[in-house]
């Protein structure tokens, strides 16, 4: 399995796609995107989006209504799903339980007709490439889901497919395992060079592994970005409240000249941000970009608002500040706990306030 390293040749075309159930389900709508040559690509929304649909149509289990599919070079509407450069790796694994490891890794190399010698060869190849070498004797109730995922993985990979699609794959596994398995799918891409097209609804496993992302909801792509981009740079609420916590204050905002706007927006009034939404907006700030202090801070260019704190959760590593200000949310502040301790140092109803730059608000037109 040779590594094919990312480029920006587009490896996946969807072009104008639209998938229409029954005579008014739109579950696509309109989608066009391209997925790169040896890229880590996932699709992200929540329940209902359509990122499913979207996936099966790459497969080939769905068939557009409306545009067209293109996998390496070739437009897919006339091809069924078993002749298409992909395979795919279901959310229940679908790991044959009569079957040994290295039978259920060599099963589609033996329907193609595959002599035995390379079934074996590539078995064994597949096997070293997931971390499960040496295993391929056992039964599959002999394994843990992880390792039942790791053989769902080499059986798909051991056909060379030019893509390989995961519908939810670590959906099943415990917080710990589920964690490992991303680092573990990221190598794995890395090493074999295969473009991966991974569905979930988990924004932090999006961010973890992928390349790229495309945001979905209802049936449209909102944004198609980098992780970073898509977390520090939202092009709409949608995106920015659905990708990590995020404060949101609704307002309005009017031209103030040289691409900057006059924003009023509850607790914040009459302040000059960059932008160029007018009407009504939304203003946003990440939790761990507020700050949280006792005093006013000194610095007359951070955006500060007093008030007091509302409710404190313990996580550890970290601790989230509520703080009611008097608008409709309370403000949320990410505080590290640096230092050991029992918390963050502040009290359920002290007075405190909370600040940020300028330059770490978002600005949303409504």
């Amino acid at each position: 399995m040779q590594s094919d390293a990312s480029s920006n040749e587009p490896i996946i075309e969807i072009n104008d796609v639209t998938k229409i159930y029954g005579s008014d389900v739109r579950a696509v709508d309109n989608v066009s995107l391209t997925v790169n040559r040896g890229e880590f690509f996932a699709l992200l929304g929540p329940s209902g989006c359509g990122k499913t649909t979207l996936l099966r149509m790459l497969a080939g289990f769905e068939t557009p209504t409306e545009g067209k599919v293109i996998i390496d070079g070739d437009d897919m509407a006339e091809v069924q799903a078993n002749k298409r450069p992909v395979n795919m790796v279901f959310q229940s694994y679908a790991v044959f339980p009569h079957m040994t490891v290295a039978q259920n890794v060599g099963y589609g190399l033996k329907i193609d007709g595959v002599a035995k010698k390379e079934i074996s060869a590539r078995v064994e190849e597949a096997l070293e490439l997931v971390k499960l070498g040496g295993l391929g004797s056992r039964m599959p109730d002999e394994l843990s889901g992880g390792q039942r995922q790791r053989v769902a993985l080499a059986r798909a990979l051991i056909k060379r497919p030019s893509v390989l699609l995961l519908d939810e794959p670590l959906s099943a596994l415990d917080a710990k395992l589920r964690e490992a398995m991303q680092l573990e799918l990221v190598r794995l891409q890395k090493t074999v060079g295969i473009t991966f097209v991974i569905v979930t609804h988990d924004q932090a496993e999006a961010l973890s592994m992928a390349d790229r992302i495309a945001v979905m909801e209802s049936g449209f792509v909102r944004q198609v970005a980098s992780p970073a981009e898509l977390y520090e740079h939202p092009t709409n609420r949608f995106v920015g409240d659905f990708i990590g916590q995020i404060n949101l204050f609704s307002g309005s905002a009017s031209p103030a000249g040289e691409g900057k706007v006059n924003v009023s927006a509850a607790p914040l009034s009459d302040q000059v941000l960059d932008g160029t939404a007018t009407g009504s907006v939304c203003v946003a700030v990440r939790p761990e970009k507020v700050n949280v202090s006792r005093d006013k801070p000194a610095d007359s260019n951070l955006l500060s608002i007093q008030g007091s704190v509302a409710d404190i959760a313990y996580y550890g590593g970290y601790s989230n500040l509520y703080v009611d200000v008097g608008a409709a949310d309370p403000v949320l502040a990410e505080i590290t706990n640096a230092e050991r301790g029992i918390g963050p140092g502040y009290a359920q109803g002290e007075t405190v306030w909370v600040s940020w730059r300028p330059e770490d608000t978002l600005l949303f037109a409504e």
